[in-house]
């Protein structure tokens, strides 16, 4: 039964996201010009986080990178670089730790400008069962992947707001929608960050801040290292990440644009 359900929950996912797909095809949504944007990105030390820096600096933007691990934000930087970045800014920053989010937030104000795109990106798995994984760890987990989102938005949306604008993002999950074995943990984060988001974009409409636009990526496990231990019953997880790779699951730029790195 549990297989039936899990297996019935894909498929209309699955129905959903290709009837959009289809619908974005026939109308294609206007990019967003992002050149001259100030860009912070939390976790740019690797994965997602890396790529989301290279794009947005190959695209003119300046790129402001927040990471705990100094020698993965230094490869970051230097990518940028080599990818059209004419501004690129890296801070170490612990975003589990309320007061390092607000000094960090200050430092990148004065010394950058006020961030107009803001990504939260930085999450953390444990990918234990939840009677195994300890206390800390669990509360690390909704600190990181949860609660920083609160404090990078108190740091940052209020110049948006004055401004009437600004791009908020949440690097979310599929584990947001559903609940999968042995990341019970960060299934509940990722519920919370989605609905954090949606919240708040509902807070700026309702102040008809048109200006403030918010979105949401929803990406499946990705081939970071991050969920090596998860299982799932309905697909291996290293084979769905391979296949997602191939049919480009992990695409999440499509609607930016900018200038081109010149040659």
């Amino acid at each position: 039964m549990n297989f039936f359900l899990e297996t019935l929950k894909l498929i209309v996912l699955l129905i959903y996201y290709l009837l959009e797909s289809l619908v974005f095809l026939v109308v294609p949504g206007r990019k967003k010009n992002v050149s001259g944007e100030i860009v912070l990105i939390t976790g740019a030390g690797s994965g997602i986080g890396r790529l989301l820096a290279i794009k947005f600096a190959s695209l003119g933007a300046t790129v402001v990178l927040w990471d705990i691990n100094q020698e993965g934000l230094n490869c970051t930087v230097r990518l940028a670089r080599e990818n059209g970045a004419g501004r690129v800014h890296s801070y170490i920053c612990d975003c589990s730790k309320t007061q390092d989010v607000y000094r960090v937030a200050d430092q990148v104000k004065k010394e950058v400008g006020d961030v107009s795109i803001l990504i939260n990106n930085a999450g953390i798995v444990i990918g234990k069962r939840f009677l195994d994984s300890p206390d800390s760890l669990l509360e690390k987990t909704i600190q990181v992947n949860t609660m920083a989102h609160f404090w990078t938005y108190k740091a940052f949306l209020p110049a948006m707001v004055a401004a009437n604008h600004g791009h908020l993002v949440c690097i979310a999950s599929c584990a947001g929608f559903l609940g999968i074995s042995h990341i019970s943990d960060y299934c509940a984060s990722k519920f919370a960050a989605l609905g954090f988001a949606e919240s708040i974009d509902m807070e700026m409409r309702a102040l008809r801040k048109t200006g403030i636009k918010t979105t949401i990526v929803c990406p499946y496990v990705i081939n970071t290292g991050m969920f090596d231990g998860v299982k799932a019953n309905f697909l291996p997880v290293k084979a769905a990440v391979l296949l997602l790779d191939y049919f480009g699951g992990m695409e999440i730029m499509s609607t930016f644009k900018g200038r081109p790195k010149k040659e």
